[in-house]
C-alpha cells in the first residue's frame, strides 16, 4: 500500500531493527504492552451527524448527510448507506489530492462491510413511500492525521456519527396520497437511525515472528510489520466481518486468540461511544430547552387575570362583609372620580394641541384665499 511505503522509506535500517527487536521484548516504543490501545478520545460538533476521533495521533473527522432517492429495483423496501472516504496531504505526505487511492478504497470497504453485511443500521426504517423513495445516508470521513491504524479511528468516528445523526420527519399528502411531504425541524422533531448494535473494528499486527502480535499499530509498527487483519465484532463477540491484508500467513490458533482479545476491546470501544454519545444528547437536551422561554402561570378563575402572585390571597370572614363592601364602594368611587379627572385632563391637553397645532400651521384652512391667484 502507498501508506506503507511511504512509512518504510521514512525509516532508518537501525529504527526498523530496534522495533523489532522491542517487539520480540514485549516492548514498543511508545510503552504500551501488545495489547493495549491508545487513548481514544470522541468530540461532536453543534451539528447533527459530526464526530471527530483521535486514537493517540490519528485523527479522523465523520460527517453523515442524508437525502431521498429512488431505491434499488432488487430491494424497494429499504434505503441506503454508503462510506466515501478522503485522504488528506495534510495528514501524510504520501497522500495525494484527487483520485482515492488503493488505501482509501480499502478503508471505505472494511468499514461499510463491518455495518453493512451485519445489518447493524435498519435499512428498512428508512423507506418513505416503497418503490419510489428511500432515505440514502452517506458518512465521508476525512483523515486529518495518520498517525496509523486508520481503520480502528474511522470505524468509531463512523460510528458516532451515525448514532448522533438525525434525519428529517416525512409524511404522505397530496390528492393520490403519494406525495412526500419533508417536515422541518421547527414543525417537527428529527427522528434518529435506529441501530442496532455497534460493530467495533480491532486490528492487528503481525511480524515476521509468528508469536508476535500487537493491537493497534503505530504509523512506525505499520512500516515493519508482515501482515494485518482487522476482526469486527461487537459487544456480544459476534463476528461480523474480517479482513486479512495479504502479507504472512497465520496460524489458526493465533487467529482465535486474536478474536478473543478482540471481543474484550470491542466491549470495551462500545462503552466509551455509549457514554459520549449519552453525553452529547443530554447536552443537546439542555440546548434544547434554553432555547424555549419558560411559561408564566395565569390564574383566569376570576374576573380578572392574575399572575401567581394572588393565588396566596386569603379569604376573607364573614364578620369582615360589611367593611369590605364599604371599602369595595369608597375605592369605586375614588376611582371613576380619577377616571372623570384624568378624562377632562385629556381632553384640555388635546385641545391645547389642536390651538397650537393650527397656529403653527402655515397656509392652514384659515389662511386659504381662494380668489388668490
Amino acid at each position: 500500500m502507498e501508506t506503507r511505503l511511504a512509512n518504510i522509506w521514512r525509516l532508518t535500517v537501525n529504527e526498523k531493527k530496534f522495533i523489532e527487536t522491542a517487539l520480540q521484548s514485549d516492548l514498543r516504543i511508545d510503552g504500551r504492552r501488545p495489547f493495549d490501545f491508545r487513548n481514544i478520545s470522541i468530540k461532536f460538533s453543534r451539528e447533527e451527524g459530526s464526530a471527530e476521533v483521535q486514537l493517540g495521533q490519528t485523527h479522523v473527522m465523520a460527517f453523515v448527510t442524508a437525502q431521498l432517492t429512488q431505491p434499488y429495483k432488487d430491494r424497494p423496501n429499504e434505503g441506503t448507506l454508503s462510506m466515501f472516504t478522503e485522504f488528506s496531504p495534510m495528514a501524510d505526505p504520501s497522500f495525494e489530492p484527487g483520485r482515492p487511492s488503493e488505501a482509501a478504497v480499502e478503508l471505505g470497504r472494511v468499514i461499510d462491510r463491518g455495518l453493512r453485511e451485519s445489518r447493524a443500521v435498519d435499512t428498512e426504517s428508512l423507506c418513505v413511500l416503497s418503490g419510489k423513495s428511500v432515505w440514502a445516508v452517506r458518512v465521508d470521513l476525512h483523515i486529518l492525521d495518520n498517525g496509523g491504524n486508520l481503520v480502528d479511528a474511522a470505524n468509531i468516528a463512523a460510528l458516532a456519527a451515525l448514532l448522533t445523526f438525525r434525519r428529517p420527519e416525512c409524511s404522505l399528502g397530496g390528492e393520490d396520497g403519494q406525495q412526500v411531504i419533508v417536515h422541518p425541524p421547527e414543525v417537527r422533531e428529527p427522528l434518529p437511525l435506529i441501530i442496532h448494535h455497534l460493530p467495533i473494528a480491532v486490528t492487528f499486527a503481525f511480524f515476521s515472528n509468528e508469536s508476535t502480535v500487537v493491537v493497534d499499530p503505530t504509523h512506525y509498527e505499520e512500516a515493519v510489520m508482515g501482515g494485518r487483519m482487522t476482526a469486527t465484532l461487537n459487544a456480544n463477540n459476534d463476528i461480523c466481518a474480517i479482513q486479512k491484508a495479504g502479507g504472512e500467513g497465520v496460524l489458526q490458533s493465533v487467529i482465535m486468540q486474536c478474536l478473543r482479545i478482540a471481543g474484550q476491546k470491542a466491549y470495551d470501544i462500545t462503552t466509551k461511544i455509549k457514554n459520549a454519545v449519552e453525553s452529547y444528547n443530554t447536552e443537546r437536551a439542555l440546548r434544547k430547552i434554553k432555547r424555549h422561554p419558560s411559561s408564566v402561570a395565569l390564574d383566569i378563575s376570576g374576573a380578572g387575570v392574575n399572575i401567581g402572585k394572588n393565588q396566596n390571597k386569603p379569604v376573607p370572614q364573614k364578620g369582615d362583609s360589611e367593611r369590605s363592601n364599604l371599602t369595595s364602594e369608597k375605592s369605586v368611587a375614588d376611582q371613576s372620580m380619577d377616571i372623570e379627572g384624568e378624562a377632562k385632563s385629556s381632553e384640555q391637553q388635546q385641545t391645547n394641541k389642536i390651538d397650537g397645532d393650527a397656529k403653527n400651521f402655515i397656509g392652514g384652512p384659515s389662511s386659504w384665499n381662494n380668489n388668490a391667484k
